[in-house]
């Protein structure tokens, strides 16, 4: 399974890739794809969380009418299909796309072209989406989900569904054409010496989202078929079988593609935790098994969304998500492992690591009471559910984010983030994610549902709503000082060298920002002995120092 690997010493001038505009956008370079895939995605980040700002503020007081119904629904299908195809599902695409070569000893990646068009269909899926927002009729108001009939051409009328429904498919088409060409790379233009079992735990939680891209992505294609066809035809494919298929369909991606958002940012603080308490990640082996299981065990939970929609097989799903919690339960035991005796140094990125432990795992948590059927009957479609999707998404996905980008932006731009700043982005986004999402628990269990634009005086839910979006304020203040942070960290250009943090894969023994084809003679592919190959090689000159101490 290991293909040979071809260091290229230097490049030629004819070979290095120039800093134009041009040269960036029809990029080869699996580096830039990936700078570009999470830029864009960042920028995504701000605008689809600015429409969450905006249906937060309606929210804060009963009885407002910032938006109107209609445009409230508008916002929440947008935010909701923003986050997830848009957002997250990119930034862990993208993370790999830049760092799996690079930990994998590949001088570039498989098929770049195929992932450069992959990045180019996600961009126009973004602006299918936006522009389907923006149009005269109103954009989608069916949910991230789009359930047939409603989004048929006989209940959404307009532009705003077709456009939802083309620009979901062409981002999730980009998606699968980088998810395959990152596989290929890590399969099978590793470094000779790279074996699968010397691989870094981020690459092989890359290597499991990859898979389950591939297996739970097509289906959503096919759902988003059947959805175009009832646009054109309501008559015909807007029957209770095809809404039923639909509905299977959706959620046989919508499932997996949770763990598609979370499974590389586990692999970020796993590699942040080992890097800033100086210890080889506690449980290797036990943990790369637990993602494979895992990864195979998310294909078969889909229907626990469907508990209330009266089918006949809930005990079955609910045993299948109920399974899930061993695995998770490994990687927790990695975690736990990896910070006990370990020497913590509290860097921003470690920070964030390890708030991603507790916050993931009330996302978690919850998600195995919403796996029992009779506690989902109860709380099923109300903010009980919006709680517990936002813990798994915010509190812990993009936390894990934040800390795999404050380690790696040293490596790919050369330069160091501004610690004060990483801090105070981190406090900021602490505070205001628990406040904003500990309230959803208790207005969802009190029964306040999902899709509310607003509710009355007497309702019970002013308090609690309050407080929810004072939290999500306070989260738009964390982002301003994110935004800042990189504004400040550009102008001031404190230089980072190949490996300012002692970190232990090998990508930092490159220097920063890495070369054309990732290593050259100045820069060599060192050997590999294990997943944590530099800190291998400090062991063993400190051993060296010993002996000749005690010689």
């Amino acid at each position: 399974m290991t293909a040979p690997v071809k260091v290229v010493p230097f490049p030629s001038p004819a070979e290095e890739e120039r800093d134009g505009l041009p040269q960036w956008l029809l990029t080869t370079d699996h580096k830039r794809i990936g700078i570009l895939t999470i830029g864009t995605a960042l920028f995504l980040f701000f605008l689809n969380g600015a429409l969450a700002l905006t249906m937060r503020a309606q929210l804060a007081q009963p009885n407002l009418h910032i938006l109107s119904p209609q445009a409230y629904l508008q916002f929440m299908t947008q935010h909701g299909t923003g986050m997830i195809a848009l957002t997250i599902t990119p930034l862990a695409i993208g993370l790999g796309v830049y760092l799996v070569p690079l930990q994998v000893g590949a001088p570039r990646m498989a098929a770049p072209r195929a992932a450069l068009l992959g990045y180019w269909l996600y961009v126009f899926g973004s602006l299918a989406l936006i522009w389907g927002f923006v149009t005269p009729t109103g954009g989608s108001q069916d949910g991230w989900w789009g359930y047939t009939p409603l989004s048929s051409g006989a209940y959404s009328q307009g532009e705003g569904m077709s456009l939802w429904t083309a620009g979901t498919f062409l981002a999730a088409v980009g998606m699968l054409l980088m998810s395959a060409t990152m596989l290929w790379t890590a399969l099978r233009m590793r470094a000779p010496h790279v074996t699968l079992p010397r691989m870094p735990v981020f690459t092989w939680t890359e290597i499991v989202t990859c898979l389950m891209v591939l297996s739970g992505f097509p289906s959503l294609l096919l759902g988003l078929g059947i959805v175009a066809a009832s646009r054109v035809d309501p008559a015909r494919f807007t029957t209770n079988g095809w809404n039923i298929a639909y509905q299977n369909l959706f959620w046989f991606y919508g499932h997996p593609v949770v763990y598609v958002m979370f499974f590389p940012f586990v692999g970020c603080v796993a590699e942040s935790l080992a890097t800033f308490t100086g210890r080889r990640f506690f449980g290797y082996k036990g943990t790369v098994l637990s993602l494979l299981v895992f990864a195979a065990g998310s294909m078969s939970v889909w229907g626990h969304h469907l508990f209330a929609s009266g089918q006949n097989v809930n005990d079955y799903f609910s045993l299948t998500s109920i399974f899930l919690t061993i695995p998770a339960g490994v990687e927790y035991f990695g975690f736990l492992g990896t910070l006990w005796g370990g020497r913590f140094r509290y860097t921003t990125s470690m920070l964030f690591a390890l708030a991603f432990i507790p916050q993931f795992l009330i996302g978690g948590l919850t998600g195995i009471l919403v796996a029992n059927p009779a506690i989902d009957y109860h709380v099923n479609n109300s903010y009980f559910i919006l709680g517990h999707f936002h813990y798994t998404l915010f509190a812990g996905s993009v936390f894990g984010f934040f800390a795999g980008f404050y380690l790696w932006f040293p490596k790919a731009t050369g330069i160091m983030l501004n610690e004060r700043l990483g801090k105070l982005h981190f406090l900021l986004l602490t505070i205001g994610a628990n406040t904003a999402f500990i309230p959803m628990f208790f207005l969802g269990y009190d029964g306040m549902p999902r899709w509310m634009a607003t509710y009355p005086a007497g309702a019970g839910f002013t308090t609690l709503s309050l407080i929810s979006s004072i939290g999500a304020g306070i989260i738009g203040l964390g982002m301003c000082v994110f935004a800042l942070n990189l504004y400040e960290s550009a102008r001031a250009k404190v230089p980072a060298g190949p490996n300012p943090w002692l970190a232990h894969t090998l990508e930092w023994s490159t220097s920063s920002p890495p070369p054309r084809f990732n290593f050259n003679l100045t820069y060599p592919v060192i050997r590999v002995h294990s997943y944590a190959p530099l800190l291998n090689l400090r062991e063993r000159a400190l051993a060296a120092q010993q002996e000749r101490r005690e010689a």
